[in-house]
């Protein structure tokens, strides 16, 4: 199947003790670029969550979104710095002595001094977060995985019928091509014998021009290559899987066929057909950008 390289997905996952959210979006790129936005708390997730995504994806631009919120009651400790509580104590008493003031400290002023009562988070359980957090991420890379095949078959079923009508074109420039052989010998003969009047023309040199001219504008290995590329094309949509670069590069290759036919085009009518060519390759090439 053919995936997009744009998607959304969500999930989330709560119970008594946390709630967590997960949120994946992309845009496209030419590789793998994931930013990853989480709390600190879940920092030291960073490169398990990067390994997990890489199962689910491999283009484009990645934007992931992680909440979390801890309902516990009992993951923050409370701590007593006794030696801080003495020195600020100690130090208190010296200024009294040093001024000859009453020390008049309390034991709820003290107490609010910096760093003698400090709260410390509690020791948490790293496997048990992550079961948590790699089932919200997996279901989330899922249904984002999901976005990009529904857009993927949409962009398969587009880029096909653009294909059918370059075909169509392809097949309008090969039978033009004797057409303009004929004209242009008819034309040719209308000329020279205006020149020569009521002189014999000699055969032999008109078709010797005509044969010259043949060779100059055929275009015979362009139709073929253009019709391979259009058929390969095809194949690898069908087939599918991460084939956006592949396409790209044949996309490529069937631009410059055109333009090679473009250039050799002595001829109006063919012209304008390998201009609406070109204009479908590009729209083409357009489409397989966002192609994974």
């Amino acid at each position: 199947m053919i995936k997009s390289m744009t998607g959304f997905g969500r999930s989330e996952y709560s119970d008594e003790k946390r709630r967590i959210t997960a949120e994946i979006k992309a845009v496209n790129h030419r590789y793998l670029d994931c930013s990853i936005k989480m709390p600190k708390k879940l920092g030291f997730f960073e490169a398990s969550v990067r390994t997990l995504l890489k199962d689910y994806i491999q283009r484009g631009k990645v934007d992931v979104y992680i909440t979390y919120e801890d309902y516990a009651e009992d993951n923050f400790n409370l701590k007593y710095n006794r030696d801080m509580a003495r020195a600020y104590y100690a130090h208190l008493n010296e200024m009294a002595e040093e001024f000859g003031i009453e020390n008049d400290v309390r034991l709820s002023t003290l107490s609010r001094y910096p760093e003698v009562f400090s709260l410390e988070e509690a020791d948490v359980d790293e496997d048990e977060i992550w079961s948590d957090l790699e089932q919200v991420i997996r279901e989330a890379a899922k249904a984002f995985v999901e976005a990009r095949v529904r857009e993927g078959e949409n962009l398969k079923n587009d880029l096909c019928d653009k294909l059918d009508t370059m075909l169509t074109y392809v097949d309008d420039i090969e039978n033009r091509a004797p057409q303009i052989i004929e004209e242009y010998k008819k034309g040719l003969y209308e000329k020279v014998a205006d020149l020569l009047a009521d002189s014999s023309i000699d055969e032999s040199r008109i078709l010797g021009e005509v044969t010259l001219y043949a060779d100059k504008i055929c275009i015979d290995e362009e139709i073929v290559r253009l019709r391979s590329h259009i058929g390969t094309t095809k194949d690898i949509l069908t087939e599918g899987g991460s084939v956006g670069r592949k396409l790209d590069f044949i996309a490529q290759e069937m631009n410059r066929e055109a333009n090679t036919i473009l250039s050799k085009a002595n001829d109006l009518i063919t012209s304008d057909i390998a201009i609406n060519l070109k204009t479908d390759i590009e729209k083409v090439r357009e489409q397989i950008q966002n192609i994974e």
